[in-house]
């Protein structure tokens, strides 16, 4: 399993915190609808759908709930990558009919988590998980698993992600800071209101760490972070809102969450 799923090598760590904090805004985000499939996408591409998606997967297990995570990245799959699984079979071969559904996921070392990859690139991404087999596929995955996490495409470059609403309760939109752009975001967020998706939040990644973090305390108890740096204190001075990409932001996957469904970005002030 490689370092990025921090939530599971260092859970005490404040980046797992983080992410804990992820997970009760998202389940509480709509009390009275449980949320159980769900899809991380973005506006572009390289803004770490996959690492948010997986860590919040474990989040969810930490929490004795049975997650699976499927690859319906089927042009760029990654998760794979993440947890080092073999890609020969997968998502395709599944809607394909070439192999049964209890076949498809894999269990994860982190206890309660499964995934499926995403298997052969096939010619036509967007038809194959626009699908009436795919419906059948998360019908039959609702059946096994308390939450289905879906790893798609970027919004603002391909449709797969919005072709998945049929089969979606929810949608989690990452910008990536240093990367996404105020037009772009708005564009991933217009799309998915046109077709009446449900927006559960907007996470923010990348964000560059500084003191505020601090503020009361919380994560300098740690000893985790320390002060903020030059580059952040750089970083923090060049920043204009979403207009503009952030100089040299931090590596950490620290992340930040807006649950109002509003289609504005993320305060960063």
């Amino acid at each position: 399993m490689q370092k990025t799923i921090v939530t599971h090598l260092t859970p005490k760590s404040p980046v797992s915190e983080a992410f804990r904090n992820m997970r009760t805004n998202i389940l509480f985000s709509d009390i009275d609808n449980e949320r159980k499939v769900l899809a991380i996408t973005s506006s572009g591409g390289s803004e770490g759908k996959t690492t948010i998606l997986a860590n919040y997967g474990v989040t969810l297990c930490q929490s004795g709930k049975r997650v699976l995570i499927v690859d319906c990245d089927l042009r760029k799959p990654q998760v794979h990558r993440r947890f080092e699984l073999d890609n020969t079979t997968g998502l395709t071969n599944l809607l394909l009919k070439e192999i049964k559904t209890v076949d498809a996921f894999r269990r994860i070392e982190v206890p309660n988590l499964f995934a499926i990859s995403a298997g052969p690139i096939p010619p036509n991404p967007s038809e194959i998980l626009a699908s009436r087999r795919m419906a059948e596929v998360i019908a039959e995955l609702k059946l096994h698993f308390d939450y289905i996490l879906l790893d798609t495409p970027p919004l603002g470059m391909v449709t797969d992600a919005a072709v998945l609403n049929p089969v979606v309760d929810g949608y989690i939109v990452l910008a990536s800071l240093g990367s996404v752009h105020r037009d772009g975001l708005l564009h991933v967020l217009d799309t998915l209101s046109k077709i009446n998706a449900h927006v559960v939040g907007i996470v923010a990644n990348k964000v560059p760490v500084s003191k505020r973090f601090s503020k009361y305390g919380y994560y300098s108890a740690y000893g985790y972070y320390g002060d903020e740096s030059k580059s952040d204190k750089k970083a923090k001075k060049e920043k204009k809102r979403w207009g503009k990409a952030i100089s040299k932001p931090s590596s950490e996957p620290m992340i930040e969450q807006n649950f109002e469904q509003k289609a504005e970005p993320v305060s960063i002030d």
